[in-house]
Protein backbone atom coordinates (compact mmCIF):
# COMPACT_ATOMS: atom_id res chain seq x y z
CA UNK A 1 0.00 0.00 0.00
CA UNK A 2 1.41 3.32 -1.37
CA UNK A 3 0.62 6.75 0.17
CA UNK A 4 1.76 10.17 0.82
CA UNK A 5 1.99 10.46 4.96
CA UNK A 6 2.96 13.78 6.54
CA UNK A 7 5.00 13.56 9.72
CA UNK A 8 4.75 17.30 11.91
CA UNK A 9 7.26 17.46 14.92
CA UNK A 10 9.50 20.08 15.97
CA UNK A 11 12.22 17.87 17.05
CA UNK A 12 13.87 16.61 14.12
CA UNK A 13 15.43 13.39 15.67
CA UNK A 14 11.58 12.58 16.07
CA UNK A 15 10.87 13.46 12.38
CA UNK A 16 13.82 11.57 10.98
CA UNK A 17 12.87 8.47 13.17
CA UNK A 18 9.42 8.37 12.03
CA UNK A 19 10.20 8.78 8.09
CA UNK A 20 12.68 5.89 8.54
CA UNK A 21 10.14 3.49 9.82
CA UNK A 22 7.61 4.49 7.12
CA UNK A 23 9.88 4.64 4.09
CA UNK A 24 11.22 1.31 4.68
CA UNK A 25 7.45 0.68 4.51
CA UNK A 26 7.70 2.18 1.02
CA UNK A 27 5.54 4.91 2.26
CA UNK A 28 6.22 8.76 0.70
CA UNK A 29 6.83 10.55 3.12
CA UNK A 30 6.75 14.49 3.94
CA UNK A 31 8.19 16.15 7.03
CA UNK A 32 6.63 19.54 8.48
CA UNK A 33 8.34 21.38 11.73
CA UNK A 34 5.95 23.26 12.80
CA UNK A 35 1.97 23.55 12.84
CA UNK A 36 1.17 26.49 10.51
CA UNK A 37 4.06 24.28 8.08
CA UNK A 38 1.59 20.92 7.97
CA UNK A 39 -1.35 23.50 7.75
CA UNK A 40 0.50 24.81 4.48
CA UNK A 41 1.35 21.58 3.01
CA UNK A 42 -2.32 20.12 3.26
CA UNK A 43 -3.75 23.17 1.76
CA UNK A 44 -1.18 22.70 -1.30
CA UNK A 45 -0.51 19.14 -1.77
CA UNK A 46 -2.29 15.72 -1.46
CA UNK A 47 -1.93 14.09 1.92
CA UNK A 48 -3.26 10.54 3.17
CA UNK A 49 -2.48 10.74 6.44
CA UNK A 50 -0.90 13.03 9.11
CA UNK A 51 1.44 11.93 12.13
CA UNK A 52 0.95 14.61 14.26
CA UNK A 53 2.93 15.78 17.55
CA UNK A 54 0.84 17.80 20.29
CA UNK A 55 3.93 19.74 22.12
CA UNK A 56 4.68 22.57 19.16
CA UNK A 57 6.10 25.74 19.46
CA UNK A 58 2.86 28.68 18.09
CA UNK A 59 -0.16 26.55 16.96
CA UNK A 60 -0.05 23.35 18.87
CA UNK A 61 -1.23 19.69 17.79
CA UNK A 62 -4.77 19.59 19.12
CA UNK A 63 -4.94 22.84 16.88
CA UNK A 64 -3.91 22.23 13.97
CA UNK A 65 -6.05 18.78 14.21
CA UNK A 66 -9.13 21.01 14.97
CA UNK A 67 -8.26 23.36 11.96
CA UNK A 68 -7.83 20.33 9.35
CA UNK A 69 -11.46 18.97 10.03
CA UNK A 70 -12.72 22.07 10.33
CA UNK A 71 -12.03 22.70 6.57
CA UNK A 72 -13.98 21.06 3.98
CA UNK A 73 -11.12 20.26 1.39
CA UNK A 74 -9.02 18.30 4.52
CA UNK A 75 -11.69 17.44 7.13
CA UNK A 76 -11.24 13.37 5.46
CA UNK A 77 -7.76 13.30 6.09
CA UNK A 78 -7.13 10.51 8.73
CA UNK A 79 -5.11 12.60 11.89
CA UNK A 80 -3.17 10.42 14.40
CA UNK A 81 -1.68 12.08 17.58
CA UNK A 82 1.98 11.25 18.24
CA UNK A 83 3.12 12.77 21.50
CA UNK A 84 5.48 11.90 24.35
CA UNK A 85 1.72 12.88 27.02
CA UNK A 86 0.18 9.87 28.59
CA UNK A 87 -2.46 11.62 30.39
CA UNK A 88 -6.08 10.44 29.48
CA UNK A 89 -7.16 14.04 29.68
CA UNK A 90 -4.83 14.44 26.23
CA UNK A 91 -6.14 11.37 24.67
CA UNK A 92 -9.51 12.72 24.91
CA UNK A 93 -8.84 16.44 24.32
CA UNK A 94 -7.33 15.04 21.01
CA UNK A 95 -10.16 12.79 20.03
CA UNK A 96 -12.70 15.37 20.59
CA UNK A 97 -10.55 17.68 18.37
CA UNK A 98 -11.45 15.09 15.60
CA UNK A 99 -7.92 12.87 15.57
CA UNK A 100 -8.80 9.53 14.27
CA UNK A 101 -6.03 8.02 16.58
CA UNK A 102 -3.48 8.35 19.59
CA UNK A 103 0.30 6.96 19.65
CA UNK A 104 2.23 7.45 22.95
CA UNK A 105 5.93 7.72 22.04
CA UNK A 106 8.04 6.37 22.17
CA UNK A 107 5.95 4.85 19.28
CA UNK A 108 5.84 0.84 19.33
CA UNK A 109 6.71 0.07 15.61
CA UNK A 110 4.04 -2.62 15.21
CA UNK A 111 0.84 -0.58 16.42
CA UNK A 112 2.22 1.96 14.46
CA UNK A 113 2.33 0.34 10.59
CA UNK A 114 -0.83 -1.24 11.76
CA UNK A 115 -2.53 2.15 12.59
CA UNK A 116 -1.66 3.23 9.64
CA UNK A 117 -2.54 0.67 7.42
CA UNK A 118 -5.90 0.50 8.77
CA UNK A 119 -6.93 4.26 8.44
CA UNK A 120 -5.13 4.85 4.99
CA UNK A 121 -7.78 1.45 3.59
CA UNK A 122 -10.83 3.41 5.24
CA UNK A 123 -9.14 6.95 3.24
CA UNK A 124 -9.12 4.92 0.28
CA UNK A 125 -12.84 3.89 0.68
CA UNK A 126 -13.51 7.72 1.34
CA UNK A 127 -11.00 9.12 -1.57
CA UNK A 128 -13.56 6.82 -3.77
CA UNK A 129 -16.93 8.36 -2.29
CA UNK A 130 -15.67 11.83 -2.27
CA UNK A 131 -14.18 11.22 -6.17
CA UNK A 132 -18.25 9.74 -7.54
CA UNK A 133 -20.18 12.89 -5.65
CA UNK A 134 -17.71 15.45 -6.99
CA UNK A 135 -18.03 14.40 -10.00
CA UNK A 136 -21.98 13.90 -9.70
CA UNK A 137 -21.99 17.63 -8.37
CA UNK A 138 -20.12 19.32 -11.40
CA UNK A 139 -21.42 17.59 -13.91
CA UNK A 140 -24.91 19.18 -12.50
CA UNK A 141 -26.60 16.03 -11.15
CA UNK A 142 -26.70 16.21 -7.87
CA UNK A 143 -26.39 19.51 -5.51
CA UNK A 144 -26.14 17.79 -2.00
CA UNK A 145 -22.61 17.20 -1.75
CA UNK A 146 -21.78 17.78 1.36
CA UNK A 147 -22.77 14.81 3.78
CA UNK A 148 -24.36 15.31 7.15
CA UNK A 149 -22.08 15.46 10.16
CA UNK A 150 -22.51 13.13 13.59
CA UNK A 151 -25.34 14.46 15.88
CA UNK A 152 -27.30 16.04 12.93
CA UNK A 153 -29.96 13.76 13.54
CA UNK A 154 -32.71 13.56 16.44
CA UNK A 155 -31.82 9.72 16.76
CA UNK A 156 -29.35 8.37 19.35
CA UNK A 157 -26.40 6.07 17.62
CA UNK A 158 -27.87 2.68 17.92
CA UNK A 159 -24.69 0.14 19.02
CA UNK A 160 -24.21 -3.22 19.78
CA UNK A 161 -22.03 -5.12 22.28
CA UNK A 162 -20.81 -8.53 21.73
CA UNK A 163 -19.23 -9.91 25.14
CA UNK A 164 -19.99 -13.05 26.76
CA UNK A 165 -19.77 -11.59 30.25
CA UNK A 166 -22.56 -9.77 32.03
CA UNK A 167 -20.57 -7.89 34.15
CA UNK A 168 -18.08 -6.49 31.55
CA UNK A 169 -21.15 -5.74 29.77
CA UNK A 170 -22.59 -3.58 32.16
CA UNK A 171 -19.29 -1.61 33.04
CA UNK A 172 -18.54 -0.63 29.65
CA UNK A 173 -21.61 0.99 28.84
CA UNK A 174 -22.29 2.00 32.39
CA UNK A 175 -21.26 5.68 30.40
CA UNK A 176 -22.95 5.30 27.21
CA UNK A 177 -26.78 4.94 28.46
CA UNK A 178 -27.72 8.83 28.52
CA UNK A 179 -26.18 9.36 24.77
CA UNK A 180 -26.78 6.15 22.93
CA UNK A 181 -29.09 3.59 22.31
CA UNK A 182 -27.09 0.03 23.49
CA UNK A 183 -27.96 -3.71 22.65
CA UNK A 184 -26.12 -6.80 23.86
CA UNK A 185 -25.23 -10.04 22.01
CA UNK A 186 -24.05 -12.31 24.12
CA UNK A 187 -23.40 -15.31 22.01
CA UNK A 188 -20.98 -14.13 19.43
CA UNK A 189 -22.70 -15.58 16.74
CA UNK A 190 -26.21 -14.26 17.68
CA UNK A 191 -24.19 -10.62 17.54
CA UNK A 192 -23.22 -11.00 13.74
CA UNK A 193 -27.03 -12.00 12.81
CA UNK A 194 -27.91 -9.51 15.63
CA UNK A 195 -25.33 -6.57 13.67
CA UNK A 196 -26.77 -7.86 9.65
CA UNK A 197 -30.48 -7.24 10.45
CA UNK A 198 -30.18 -3.98 11.81
CA UNK A 199 -28.70 -0.82 11.65
CA UNK A 200 -26.28 0.19 14.18
CA UNK A 201 -24.02 3.01 14.04
CA UNK A 202 -20.96 1.05 16.08
CA UNK A 203 -20.15 -2.40 17.11
CA UNK A 204 -17.91 -3.28 19.94
CA UNK A 205 -16.40 -6.84 19.91
CA UNK A 206 -14.57 -8.31 23.06
CA UNK A 207 -11.38 -9.58 22.40
CA UNK A 208 -11.50 -13.29 23.93
CA UNK A 209 -14.80 -15.40 23.76
CA UNK A 210 -14.91 -19.07 25.52
CA UNK A 211 -15.65 -21.05 22.64
CA UNK A 212 -15.29 -18.91 19.70
CA UNK A 213 -12.76 -16.87 17.91
CA UNK A 214 -13.37 -13.38 17.99
CA UNK A 215 -11.31 -12.65 14.76
CA UNK A 216 -13.98 -14.51 13.18
CA UNK A 217 -16.48 -12.35 14.19
CA UNK A 218 -14.91 -9.37 12.94
CA UNK A 219 -14.16 -10.98 9.94
CA UNK A 220 -17.54 -12.47 9.22
CA UNK A 221 -19.05 -9.10 9.72
CA UNK A 222 -16.72 -7.72 7.20
CA UNK A 223 -17.82 -10.34 4.60
CA UNK A 224 -21.86 -9.61 5.00
CA UNK A 225 -22.88 -7.01 2.89
CA UNK A 226 -25.29 -5.50 5.52
CA UNK A 227 -22.45 -5.25 7.85
CA UNK A 228 -19.38 -4.17 5.81
CA UNK A 229 -19.05 -0.28 6.33
CA UNK A 230 -20.39 -0.71 10.35
CA UNK A 231 -17.30 0.51 12.18
CA UNK A 232 -16.16 -2.14 14.60
CA UNK A 233 -14.04 -1.57 17.75
CA UNK A 234 -12.50 -4.19 19.86
CA UNK A 235 -12.45 -4.52 22.80
CA UNK A 236 -8.88 -6.05 24.19
CA UNK A 237 -6.32 -6.69 27.34
CA UNK A 238 -3.05 -4.42 26.72
CA UNK A 239 -1.07 -7.27 26.20
CA UNK A 240 -2.79 -8.77 23.35
CA UNK A 241 -0.39 -6.93 20.50
CA UNK A 242 -0.61 -9.61 18.15
CA UNK A 243 -4.66 -9.80 18.39
CA UNK A 244 -5.02 -6.45 17.74
CA UNK A 245 -2.76 -6.13 15.11
CA UNK A 246 -4.22 -8.75 13.12
CA UNK A 247 -8.12 -7.10 13.90
CA UNK A 248 -6.66 -3.97 12.45
CA UNK A 249 -5.66 -6.14 9.51
CA UNK A 250 -8.97 -7.37 9.22
CA UNK A 251 -10.85 -4.36 9.02
CA UNK A 252 -11.35 -3.40 12.67
CA UNK A 253 -11.67 0.17 12.58
CA UNK A 254 -10.13 0.78 15.96
CA UNK A 255 -9.68 -1.03 19.64
CA UNK A 256 -9.86 0.34 23.09
CA UNK A 257 -7.75 -1.22 26.08
CA UNK A 258 -8.77 -2.48 29.80
CA UNK A 259 -9.15 -0.95 31.80
CA UNK A 260 -11.12 1.16 29.91
CA UNK A 261 -11.62 5.12 30.73
CA UNK A 262 -15.22 6.35 30.37
CA UNK A 263 -14.22 9.16 28.54
CA UNK A 264 -11.66 7.75 25.74
CA UNK A 265 -14.16 5.47 25.29
CA UNK A 266 -17.23 7.78 24.59
CA UNK A 267 -14.41 9.70 22.64
CA UNK A 268 -13.81 7.00 20.49
CA UNK A 269 -17.38 5.90 19.75
CA UNK A 270 -18.05 9.68 18.74
CA UNK A 271 -15.41 9.23 16.38
CA UNK A 272 -16.58 6.29 14.33
CA UNK A 273 -20.10 7.36 14.46
CA UNK A 274 -19.42 10.73 13.30
CA UNK A 275 -17.12 9.08 10.63
CA UNK A 276 -19.73 6.21 9.58
CA UNK A 277 -23.00 9.15 9.14
CA UNK A 278 -20.30 11.59 6.73
CA UNK A 279 -19.70 8.14 4.95
CA UNK A 280 -23.15 7.17 4.73
CA UNK A 281 -23.89 10.84 3.19
CA UNK A 282 -21.72 10.41 0.46
CA UNK A 283 -22.77 6.73 -0.22
CA UNK A 284 -26.33 7.75 -0.43
CA UNK A 285 -25.31 10.84 -2.59
CA UNK A 286 -23.74 8.89 -4.43
CA UNK A 287 -26.85 6.76 -5.23
CA UNK A 288 -29.13 9.62 -5.46
CA UNK A 289 -27.03 11.23 -8.13
CA UNK A 290 -27.37 7.69 -10.22
CA UNK A 291 -31.19 7.82 -10.05
CA UNK A 292 -31.11 11.38 -11.16
CA UNK A 293 -28.71 10.31 -13.80
CA UNK A 294 -30.91 7.75 -15.53
CA UNK A 295 -34.39 9.26 -14.53
CA UNK A 296 -36.60 11.46 -16.51
CA UNK A 297 -36.88 14.96 -13.83
CA UNK A 298 -40.56 15.53 -15.38
CA UNK A 299 -42.17 12.27 -15.92
CA UNK A 300 -40.19 10.18 -13.10
CA UNK A 301 -39.73 7.14 -15.56
CA UNK A 302 -36.20 5.91 -16.53
CA UNK A 303 -34.99 7.78 -19.59
CA UNK A 304 -33.21 7.34 -22.82
CA UNK A 305 -30.32 6.85 -21.15
CA UNK A 306 -31.30 4.34 -18.96
CA UNK A 307 -32.88 3.07 -22.08
CA UNK A 308 -29.43 2.67 -24.25
CA UNK A 309 -28.00 0.85 -21.57
CA UNK A 310 -30.31 -1.90 -20.67
CA UNK A 311 -31.82 -2.48 -24.06
CA UNK A 312 -29.33 -4.49 -25.48
CA UNK A 313 -29.37 -6.62 -22.50
CA UNK A 314 -33.06 -7.44 -22.59
CA UNK A 315 -32.57 -8.62 -25.83
CA UNK A 316 -29.54 -10.82 -25.52
CA UNK A 317 -31.40 -12.10 -22.60
CA UNK A 318 -34.59 -12.94 -24.36
CA UNK A 319 -32.27 -14.74 -26.50
CA UNK A 320 -30.17 -16.77 -24.72
CA UNK A 321 -33.77 -18.29 -23.11
CA UNK A 322 -35.45 -18.11 -26.25
CA UNK A 323 -38.19 -16.18 -24.82
CA UNK A 324 -40.28 -13.44 -26.30
CA UNK A 325 -39.37 -9.52 -25.89
CA UNK A 326 -42.09 -7.03 -27.16
CA UNK A 327 -41.04 -2.98 -28.11
CA UNK A 328 -43.89 -0.99 -27.51
CA UNK A 329 -43.29 2.80 -28.96
CA UNK A 330 -45.64 5.70 -28.46
CA UNK A 331 -46.38 9.10 -29.44
CA UNK A 332 -48.73 11.64 -28.45
CA UNK A 333 -50.25 12.73 -31.29
CA UNK A 334 -50.37 16.48 -32.00
CA UNK A 335 -48.59 17.45 -29.01
CA UNK A 336 -47.08 20.48 -30.17
CA UNK A 337 -50.88 22.15 -30.28
CA UNK A 338 -51.06 21.56 -26.54
CA UNK A 339 -48.16 23.65 -25.59
CA UNK A 340 -49.11 26.60 -28.48
CA UNK A 341 -53.04 26.52 -27.70
CA UNK A 342 -52.82 26.14 -23.04
CA UNK A 343 -48.64 26.72 -22.51
CA UNK A 344 -46.05 24.44 -21.92
CA UNK A 345 -46.92 24.14 -17.94
CA UNK A 346 -50.40 21.97 -19.65
CA UNK A 347 -48.42 20.07 -22.33
CA UNK A 348 -45.97 19.19 -18.63
CA UNK A 349 -49.06 18.13 -16.92
CA UNK A 350 -50.31 16.03 -19.98
CA UNK A 351 -46.76 14.29 -20.18
CA UNK A 352 -46.84 13.67 -16.01
CA UNK A 353 -50.66 12.21 -16.35
CA UNK A 354 -49.63 10.11 -19.93
CA UNK A 355 -46.36 8.36 -17.74
CA UNK A 356 -48.97 7.87 -14.82
CA UNK A 357 -51.29 5.92 -16.73
CA UNK A 358 -48.34 4.03 -18.99
CA UNK A 359 -47.33 2.65 -14.96
CA UNK A 360 -50.38 1.61 -14.19
CA UNK A 361 -50.98 -0.08 -17.72
CA UNK A 362 -48.47 -2.21 -17.34
CA UNK A 363 -46.80 -4.88 -15.34
CA UNK A 364 -43.58 -4.41 -12.79
CA UNK A 365 -40.88 -6.14 -15.12
CA UNK A 366 -42.15 -4.36 -17.75
CA UNK A 367 -39.24 -1.39 -18.29
CA UNK A 368 -41.21 1.99 -19.44
CA UNK A 369 -39.26 5.06 -20.71
CA UNK A 370 -39.39 8.62 -21.84
CA UNK A 371 -37.61 8.36 -25.04
CA UNK A 372 -37.08 12.20 -25.51
CA UNK A 373 -40.22 14.94 -25.98
CA UNK A 374 -43.85 13.15 -26.55
CA UNK A 375 -42.38 9.96 -27.39
CA UNK A 376 -42.47 6.69 -25.07
CA UNK A 377 -40.92 3.69 -24.92
CA UNK A 378 -42.09 0.29 -22.62
CA UNK A 379 -39.77 -2.83 -23.30
CA UNK A 380 -41.93 -6.07 -22.65
CA UNK A 381 -39.99 -9.22 -21.66
CA UNK A 382 -41.70 -12.45 -22.22
CA UNK A 383 -44.17 -11.17 -23.73
CA UNK A 384 -45.59 -12.05 -27.70
CA UNK A 385 -46.43 -9.85 -30.01
CA UNK A 386 -50.13 -10.04 -29.79
CA UNK A 387 -50.01 -9.86 -25.90
CA UNK A 388 -48.28 -6.44 -26.74
CA UNK A 389 -50.42 -5.32 -29.16
CA UNK A 390 -53.24 -5.93 -26.87
CA UNK A 391 -51.77 -4.18 -24.10
CA UNK A 392 -51.26 -1.32 -26.66
CA UNK A 393 -54.68 -0.77 -27.78
CA UNK A 394 -56.02 -0.81 -24.05
CA UNK A 395 -53.48 1.65 -23.58
CA UNK A 396 -54.78 3.59 -26.55
CA UNK A 397 -58.33 3.70 -25.80
CA UNK A 398 -57.76 4.51 -22.22
CA UNK A 399 -55.65 7.58 -22.64
CA UNK A 400 -58.31 8.86 -25.99
CA UNK A 401 -61.42 8.22 -23.79
CA UNK A 402 -60.74 10.20 -20.49
CA UNK A 403 -59.79 13.12 -21.09
CA UNK A 404 -56.28 15.06 -19.34
CA UNK A 405 -57.12 17.97 -16.03
CA UNK A 406 -54.29 20.60 -17.02
CA UNK A 407 -53.54 24.23 -15.70
CA UNK A 408 -54.89 23.29 -12.15
CA UNK A 409 -58.04 22.19 -13.19
CA UNK A 410 -59.01 24.90 -15.13
CA UNK A 411 -58.85 22.75 -18.61
CA UNK A 412 -59.51 18.84 -19.79
CA UNK A 413 -57.80 17.93 -23.12
CA UNK A 414 -58.83 15.14 -25.50
CA UNK A 415 -55.34 13.56 -26.01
Amino acid sequence: MTARILVVDDIEANRDLLETRLTAEYFDVIAAENGQQALDICASTPVDLVLLDIMMPGIDGFEVCERLKANPATSHIPVVIVTALDEMADRVRGLEAGADDFLTKPVNDVQLLARVRSLLRLKMLTDELRLRAVTARDIGLDTLFDAPEAGSECEKPRVLFIEERQAAFDGLVKPLRNGFAIEHASDPQEGVFKAAENDFDCVFVAARFEKFDALRVCSQMRSLDRTRFVPIILVADADEDELIERALELGVNDYIVRPVDPNELTARLRTQVRRKRYHDGLRDNVAHSIELAVTDGLTGLHNRRYLDTHLETLVARAHSREKNLSLLITDIDRFKSVNDSYGHDAGDDVLREFARRLRVNVRGMDLACRFGGEEFVIVMPDTPAHVAADVAERLRAQIEEDGFVVSNGTHTLPV
